[in-house]
C-alpha cells in the first residue's frame, strides 16, 4: 500500500498547467528554432504551499509509513528547489533520492541524485532538516529507514532556464523571486488565487521596468494580490539592449487547499491543482497508516502481557490501548476517504475534458486506476477498523447472587 501512496501524480503532460514552455536545449535535445528563441517563456506556476509550510507533529515512534508520508508531504518544497537552474545540471530531467534514517541520535537525510548541483542538494537538505523531523527513537530501538525519490523534468515541472532571450530572463528572475513574496499571498493560505495577467515594459538604460500593468482580476482579493505583485515586479532589476513589451501570466496552485477551493479554476489548471492536492492526501494517508501501526504494536504488547499474567488489573490498560487503536484506524480511514474524494473529483473532471478532446483518454485511464487503488486501500482500512473494534475487550459483570 505504501508504494501506491507514494505515487503522488496520476500522469504528467508536456504542458505543465497549461503553460507553453520553451527552454534552452538540454543535453541531447535539438537546437531551438528562431521562433522559439524569440518567444517569452520562464513563466511556470508557483505552488503557494511553499509559503505556508504545514507544521505537523509526526507520530512517534517513527516507522516506514510515517517517514514515507513525511517525505511525500514536502514534495512541493523539494520541487521548488529544482525550479532554479542553479540547482540543476544541464540535463532535462533530475532525479533526487532521499534516504531517511531515524535512530536514538535523531534523524539523518542522505541525498543523492542525477543532474543535481551542490546548491540544489543544499536547498533540499534545508527543506528536509526543517520539515521532516521525527522524534528520536529509544536507545534500544532498531533504526528505521525509508527511501523516497523525487523526479523533476523541465518539460513537465515548473522550471526556469536562463539565456533564451532578455524577456525570458526577466520572467525567470520574477518567477524565482516569487517564493520571497509570500506576504502577497497571505489571503490565500488555504485557497488558490485567480490567474493574473500583466503587461511589462522595459526600456534600455532604465534599472527597473518602466511600466507594470495588471488587468482586472474580477475579485477584490485578486486585485489586492495584483497590486502587491505589481509593486514587487516594478522593483526588479531589468536590462535590455533596446525596448521590451511582453505579457506575464501569473498562475498559482496551492497543494494544501481543499478540493472545493479549485472549483472556479479553468478546467486544465484545476486538473493540476487536484494532482497536487492528491500528493498531500496520499501523504496524510501514509502517516495515518503509520500511526495505526504504532497503536497496533502498543496494544499487542499489552495483550501479550495479559496473556502471560492473566492479571485482571490490566483490563483498563487493555481497554485504553484498544480504543487508541480504534481511533488511529478511524483516522486512517478518514484520510483515505479524503484521498478518494480527490480521485473521484479528478476522474469526473478528466472525463469532462476528454469529451472535448480525445487526447485526455490516457489521463482518464490513469485516473480510473488511481481511484480503483485508493478504493482498494480504503476497503482494506475499513475492514481493519471493524476488526479492531471487534477486538476490544468488554467488561462483563456477573449478576449478584441472592442470599
Amino acid at each position: 500500500m505504501l508504494r501506491r501512496l507514494a505515487v503522488a501524480s496520476v500522469i504528467l503532460t508536456a504542458a505543465c498547467a497549461g503553460q507553453q514552455k520553451t527552454e534552452a536545449p538540454a543535453e541531447g535535445q535539438k537546437q531551438m528554432t528562431k521562433e522559439e528563441r524569440l518567444r517569452i517563456t520562464n513563466q511556470p506556476p508557483f505552488d503557494l504551499a511553499t509559503c505556508f509550510p504545514r507544521e505537523q507533529a509526526l507520530p512517534s515512534p517513527a516507522n516506514e509509513g510515517v517517514l514515507v508520508g513525511a517525505l511525500l508531504s514536502v514534495r512541493p518544497d523539494v520541487l521548488e528547489c529544482l525550479v532554479d537552474p542553479a540547482h540543476r545540471g544541464p540535463a532535462a530531467s533530475t532525479k533526487v533520492t532521499v534516504k531517511t534514517t531515524v535512530n536514538a541520535q535523531g534523524t539523518a537525510h542522505a541525498i543523492s541524485g542525477d543532474n543535481l548541483t551542490p546548491a540544489g542538494t543544499a536547498c533540499i537538505q534545508q527543506v528536509l532538516d526543517t520539515h521532516v523531523k521525527p522524534t528520536a527513537l529509544a536507545a534500544d530501538a532498531k533504526p528505521v529507514e525509508a527511501t523516497y525519490e523525487y523526479d523533476h523534468a523541465t518539460a513537465n515541472n515548473p522550471s526556469v532556464t536562463m539565456g533564451i532571450n532578455e524577456g525570458s530572463d526577466f520572467s525567470g528572475a520574477v518567477r524565482l523571486a516569487e517564493k520571497s513574496w509570500c506576504d502577497c499571498f497571505a489571503a490565500y493560505n488555504a485557497s488558490t488565487p485567480p490567474v493574473l495577467t500583466s503587461d511589462i515594459h522595459i526600456v534600455k538604460g532604465q534599472p527597473n521596468p518602466t511600466e507594470v500593468v495588471f488587468k482586472p482580476s474580477g475579485s477584490t482579493e485578486g486585485d489586492q494580490l495584483a497590486s502587491c505583485l505589481q509593486a514587487k515586479v516594478a522593483k526588479m532589476p531589468a536590462t535590455t539592449t533596446g525596448e521590451l513589451k511582453f505579457p506575464f501570466r501569473f498562475v498559482f496552485f496551492n497543494s494544501q487547499a481543499p478540493v472545493e477551493a479549485s472549483a472556479d479554476m479553468p478546467p486544465e489548471l484545476r486538473f493540476f491543482q487536484l494532482e497536487l492536492a492528491r500528493t498531500q492526501t496520499a501523504a496524510a494517508s501514509a502517516i495515518a497508516f503509520g500511526a495505526r501501526t504504532n497503536a497496533a504494536d502498543t496494544y499487542d504488547a499489552v495483550v501479550q502481557k495479559y496473556t502471560k499474567t492473566k492479571d485482571y488489573k490490566l483490563f483498563d490498560e487493555l481497554s485504553s490501548k484498544c480504543q487508541s487503536l480504534v481511533d488511529s484506524a478511524t483516522k486512517w480511514v478518514d484520510a483515505l476517504k479524503a484521498q478518494e474524494t480527490v480521485d473521484q473529483t479528478t476522474l469526473k473532471l478528466v472525463q469532462e475534458l476528454k469529451a472535448q478532446k480525445e487526447d485526455w483518454a490516457p489521463v482518464e485511464a490513469a485516473s480510473q486506476e488511481a481511484l480503483a487503488n485508493t478504493q482498494k486501500d480504503l476497503s482494506a482500512a475499513q475492514q481493519r477498523l471493524a476488526a479492531d473494534q471487534g477486538a476490544c475487550p468488554k467488561k462483563s459483570y456477573a449478576p449478584s447472587k441472592k442470599k
